[in-house]
């Protein structure tokens, strides 16, 4: 295979990736400031206070932002982690596939539990 062709699993461009892993762990960053803030300004007592603070759709966003950027994140760390470790193309594939296919029930399952009520 010559540097030209593409790879058959997982070739991206790697200053994009490098890119988005940034700025995802900005969103992160942004948004662990801002909840601590929240909780140093008003810290729950209870578990209804706990619910309080992710009743509002602004809460419900900014967490459901943040869970995103973090398996978005996780995504390109692990795709990298098995490019560079795993060496047969199938298991490659079927790794990707396995820990994406997680990925995406992880977003799932979290927004089912922000707007589930």
């Amino acid at each position: 295979m010559t540097r030209y062709e593409k790879s058959p699993v997982g070739t991206h461009s790697g200053l994009a990736d490098w890119l988005m892993q940034r700025l995802t762990a900005v969103v992160m960053a942004i948004y662990t400031v801002g909840f601590a803030a929240c909780l140093a300004w008003h810290p729950p007592a209870s578990y209804t206070d706990w619910q309080a603070i992710f009743a509002g759709p602004v809460a419900r966003l900014a967490t459901m932002l943040f869970l995103a950027a973090l398996l978005y994140h996780a995504w390109v760390g692990m795709r990298d982690i098995v490019m560079d470790y795993v060496k047969s193309a199938a298991l490659r594939l079927v790794m990707q596939f396995a820990i994406g296919l997680a990925l995406v029930f992880y977003l799932l399952w979290s927004a089912a539990i922000l707007w589930g009520r």
